[in-house]
């Protein structure tokens, strides 16, 4: 009976490996789910890390990531309007008009790095995932790979540079916490001479080897890719990597992909959907929204203290995000020696201060039936042309500007209790609109001792508020309201 009982078990099983079994056609992959600690996660950090992150320069409002493409284009787009030569004019003065872009490679020594380091920042942090840039759009991939060198010389980081495999080494770290690990990979690179003259090659010969190649090694819990917009899905043969990468992969069980898979693709087919440097999207399937705490997602020594997003804003934001279902992916960029800015570290540390009394109202919650509680006024956003500044959410919460609304909350659920979180502490009643209390409702300020005190007002919930001094104030920025037991 035993042993029968033993088949019946390892034919179940078989049955369902093969009911997971996916075919090469979206309408296959996109059946795959995205787990739940994802969606649970909220907060992850993106990681800008390269070559470029030697001159680390760029004018303000352009990616420095993209220097080698500023620089032998000698014309720029991004946060404004830039036809111009900036880069290649600041570079033909700091390293003079003969020195290649490929001898940064040599210069990115990382010789600061410490991984064990970062993993504990990031942690300390509040991050439940990490993104890193394996290989950005200038082919330079940061773990030893043969495709890597496949122009005719070294362009990796075991070879070059650092000699170190710093993939390997911050996968080995992150791992040792509970913080999940991704890797970035940009499908596409700016001057490698297959992708300028022989795309099926570069594709067959050098993108599909190199990205199963990074999979294989550190089975990653995301792989991000990038630098689609080129081709169509098809022709990178995206749905047949995604079904070996389910199917056969040393991370089949467990992978999660995101949406950049071939042009016209994204926020239509893949894993969880992305946006970047944009507000106001909300989708009915897991999504992040990513952005970095400047403008610029590689370090630029170009932007000064205005440019980075304040603490308070960058916490608003993770609100705002997650009061619409999604993840805030936020961005540092080390510079070439391995260090984290400081006030890259300030900015970390102090979100991670706040999730420490707040996470209750952030991790595991999910939309609740209104994202948001405005005032009267004109929602509309008014912002320059180009990609919107993460000042956006100051506008719309603490610094409106005359006759525009505000978000006075922000609303996430989770476990039958309605978070409402306040950008503002009132100074003497906070009014819920929409809120039915019950006899068993309790409201309790995060991170405060017991109960708060209130009444119903209609169909809006009067809360009465405790007098904190500074000192006493659980939190610096936004508070957290828990109600249970509430329609």
């Amino acid at each position: 009976m035993k042993r029968i009982l033993t088949l019946i078990c390892l034919m179940v099983a078989t049955v369902s490996l093969r009911a997971q079994e996916y075919e090469a056609n979206w309408a296959s992959l996109d059946q795959r789910p995205v787990p739940a600690w994802f969606e649970d996660a909220k907060f992850g950090i993106f990681i800008h890390w390269g070559p470029y992150s030697v001159p680390a320069w760029s004018p303000k409002g352009t990616y420095t990531e993209w220097y080698q493409y500023w620089l032998q284009s000698k014309k720029l787009f991004g946060n404004g309007d830039f036809e111009g030569d900036e880069v290649y004019q600041y570079h033909k003065k700091t390293y003079g008009e003969d020195f290649p872009y490929y001898n940064f490679g040599e210069m990115f020594t990382a010789d600061l790095f410490d991984p064990e380091e970062w993993a504990e920042l990031f942690e300390e942090a509040g991050a439940k995932y990490i993104v890193l840039t394996s290989k950005h759009h200038d082919g330079f991939t940061l773990w030893p790979n043969e495709q890597a060198n496949d122009r005719g010389f070294a362009w990796n980081s075991m070879e070059v540079g650092a000699k170190r495999d710093l993939v390997g080494e911050l996968t080995a770290a992150v791992k040792k916490t509970p913080v999940k690990m991704g890797v970035y990979y940009s499908l596409y690179e700016w001057y490698h001479p297959w992708w300028q003259n022989d795309k099926a090659r570069f594709v067959d010969e050098h993108y599909l080897p190199q990205i199963k190649d990074l999979v294989q090694r550190y089975q990653p819990d995301i792989l991000w890719t990038d630098g689609e917009w080129e081709m169509e899905g098809e022709q990178w043969k995206s749905e047949e990597f995604l079904a070996w990468l389910y199917n056969e992969s040393a991370a089949k069980e467990d992978i999660l992909v995101n949406d950049r898979w071939g042009k016209g693709l994204r926020q239509q087919h893949g894993g969880y959907y992305t946006t970047e440097y944009e507000v106001g999207k909300t989708f009915d399937k897991p999504w992040e929204e990513c952005r970095g705490m400047g403008f610029s997602f590689g370090y630029n020594q170009n932007e000064d203290a205005q440019d980075y997003n304040s603490t308070q804003a960058l916490i608003l934001m993770l609100v705002d995000i997650v009061s619409n279902g999604g993840n805030l992916l936020l961005d540092i960029g080390p510079d070439a020696r391995g260090n984290i800015p400081p006030i890259m570290q300030q900015r970390l540390l102090e979100i991670g201060e706040w999730l420490q009394v707040n996470g209750e109202a952030i991790y595991g919650t999910r939309k609740w039936s209104q994202a948001a509680q405005w005032s009267d006024g004109d929602r509309k956003i008014d912002h320059e042309k180009g990609y919107l500044g993460g000042d956006y959410i100051l506008k719309q919460t603490v610094d409106p500007a005359p006759g525009k609304a505000v978000k006075e909350l922000f609303f996430t659920q989770k476990e039958g209790n309605v978070y409402a979180i306040s950008p503002i502490y009132p100074a003497e009643d906070l009014l819920i609109k929409g809120i039915q209390a019950s006899e068993e409702t309790e409201v309790t300020l995060l991170g405060y001792g017991g109960p708060l005190d209130f009444e119903q007002r209609g169909n809006d919930l009067l809360v009465k508020m405790p007098h904190l001094a500074s000192n006493q104030m659980p939190c610096a920025h936004a508070w957290s309201f828990r109600m249970t037991n509430v329609e």
